[in-house]
């Protein structure tokens, strides 16, 4: 395999893997209500109340909430349909560098550039909101661990424009 050949294919399955997750991550807000259900009742069987209190605490609070929210006020669930609806847009536009990565380099500066909002996002918002600030380090994770993959995916793409253009050959 030439190296041309291994960077692209490298290039393209982080790619993949960071879609895959941006995909999951939005998929995870439509159901955000049954969600929060589940986790609560998951931790209350599994006792972790005993070991994490702050965390049952905060999970069983925002079930509460998002259960009010759901039965009086469905409406503004609709927000996170549409943040839901955001993921799968964006994980989209990654189709553009899995073709073309050298052209579409843009599109990775791009995610890591939202990668790095995310944390003066929770940091300013969460505080604003009522987060706690354990829960806003859980929030700016996802930037720093997304960062990762689009940060390798952006080096590769450097090393292949580095190796140029490549020559037909006739046949």
């Amino acid at each position: 395999m030439s190296d041309r050949a291994a960077l692209l294919k490298g290039i393209r399955v982080w790619l993949v893997l960071f879609v895959v997750c941006l995909v999951l991550s939005g998929a995870t807000a439509f159901p955000l209500v049954h969600e929060l259900r589940w986790t609560d009742e998951a931790l209350r069987a599994l006792s972790v109340q005993e070991w994490l209190p702050g965390l049952t605490a905060w999970i069983g609070r925002v079930r509460d909430g998002l259960d009010t929210v759901d039965a009086r006020y469905p409406f503004v669930l609709y927000g996170t349909d549409w943040l839901a609806f955001a993921h799968l847009v964006i994980a989209v536009a990654f189709y553009g560098p899995y073709r073309d990565p050298v052209r579409n380099i843009w599109v990775v500066e791009f995610g890591m550039i939202a990668c790095a909002g995310i944390i003066p996002l929770a940091l300013v918002c969460g505080p604003v909101r009522g987060i706690p600030f354990w829960w806003t380090l859980i929030d700016m994770s996802f930037g720093v661990f997304g960062v990762v993959p689009l940060y390798v995916v952006r080096k590769k793409i450097k090393r292949l424009e580095s190796l140029g253009t490549p020559v037909a050959v006739a046949a």
